[in-house]
């Protein structure tokens, strides 16, 4: 059962958020102000069963109206001073093939970060990450980082989910591409039409590429499709954290779905992929089958289009004001912002005249997906890995390099 906390505003919290913003140093554990409503969040049997080892850490909705992030936390205790677990820049540029690029590509993209809400510690948080790991500053001072609000508004509330949302994103944004800029694009609220707008927003502000972790159910949600269709701006979204079934916006004709998998890094240093049991993937109910997609157990979109790492087990090290300091998370949340700089790595956003994962379907070098299943379907490759070739989850498989983009 969800609970739903409103906080009012207070004027020393708003004087401690506004000294964050700017990147002082700040205390993970300390008393965090809020500024705004904010959802505690317990989970949700009907879309992610009990589970101790990993929580979700956005509220779960119960109708289309509105949408969840799709981060997962392992439930394991907080390090304020250095990881303790979970996948370095260093692993995922491993994984993917993407150690040279890394370095040397994305100056000229921007990559906007959809999220609902606010993070007022966002630019102590990305600091404290590239710091750590010895990736070059990106400040509002330098040019790197920008703060936008859908469609020029005064800044909306804080949140303490959607804010480690925040700090996933652009942390896995400065992992695979340093060198990018990152736009963190605000929408008012949670809701599918702020989000939307949010998107289209970011677009007029110059970003390149934009990253959606987010997702919601399909019924009466397309209503607001067109807001993600901006041809020659590459759009991820992640698939959903829920097991079999189909989320929106991943299952939109105008954005790379991403499904989620369990990387692991073998003895030898290199990676294997499995499909992650909690993976959203399906046959859409509501959008028309692209022609570039040829499956044929699915008359409309299927998804997924491809799949990386997702699996809190397997996760990703993150460092978040309001998780505590350094975290592992996982969710299809870590992949939208990963692929969304593989866009930018290879340098198409804005140039080629991408709007879908179009491309992708007849380009790339694919590491396969072979085994694993996210539930039960009566058409067995959308909801379980293939030996070879296209499934569900697994799409056409986890990039290796960015030939697909």
């Amino acid at each position: 059962m969800r609970k739903l906390f409103i906080f009012g505003y207070l004027m020393a919290g708003l004087a401690t958020l506004g000294a964050c913003s700017s990147g002082t140093s700040l205390t993970p554990g300390a008393a965090i102000p809020l500024v705004g409503s904010d959802q505690e969040v317990l989970g949700d049997q009907l879309r992610y069963p009990s589970d101790t080892t990993a929580t979700p850490v956005c509220d779960v909705q119960s109708n289309s109206a509105t949408a969840q992030c799709m981060t997962v936390k392992l439930a394991t205790p907080a390090s304020t001073s250095a990881p303790t677990g979970g996948y370095a820049p260093s692993d995922l540029r491993a994984a993917y093939n993407l150690v040279s690029a890394a370095t040397t590509s994305g100056s000229t993209q921007t990559i906007a970060i959809v999220i609902a809400y606010s993070d007022p510690y966002i630019a102590t948080e990305l600091s404290t990450y590239r710091s750590h790991y010895g990736l070059p500053a990106c400040t509002t001072s330098n040019g790197c980082l920008s703060i936008v609000v859908e469609n020029g508004k005064p800044a909306p509330p804080a949140s303490t989910a959607w804010a480690q949302e925040a700090a996933l994103d652009v942390e896995m944004v400065s992992a695979l591409c340093p060198l990018c800029k990152i736009m963190v694009a605000e929408a008012l609220s949670n809701s599918v039409s702020d989000l939307g707008q949010t998107v289209s927003y970011a677009v007029t502000k110059g970003a390149t590429v934009v990253s959606n972790s987010f997702a919601t159910t399909e019924s009466g949600a397309t209503q607001y499709n067109s807001y993600w269709n901006h041809p020659g701006v590459p759009i991820t979204a992640g698939a959903g954290d829920g097991g079999y079934g189909v989320g929106f916006p991943a299952s939109s004709q105008y954005v790379t779905a991403i499904g989620g998998t369990t990387l692991t890094k073998n003895s030898s240093g290199t990676f294997s992929s499995t499909v992650w049991a909690r993976s959203g993937a399906g046959c859409s109910a509501a959008i028309a089958k692209p022609s570039w997609q040829k499956d044929a157990g699915c008359k409309m979109r299927t998804e997924n289009d491809l799949a990386v790492v997702a699996d809190p087990s397997t996760g990703v090290a993150v460092y978040s004001f309001y998780a505590g300091g350094w975290v592992v998370f996982g969710g299809t949340s870590v992949g939208a912002p990963i692929v969304a700089s593989m866009y930018a790595l290879a340098g198409n956003g804005k140039s080629l005249g991408i709007k879908d994962a179009s491309y992708m379907y007849s380009h790339g070098t694919w590491a396969p997906i072979a085994s694993g299943s996210d539930g039960t379907c009566s058409v067995s490759y959308l909801c379980t890995a293939v030996p070879s070739g296209y499934s569900g989850p697994g799409g056409l498989g986890s990039p290796y390099g960015l030939a697909a983009f």
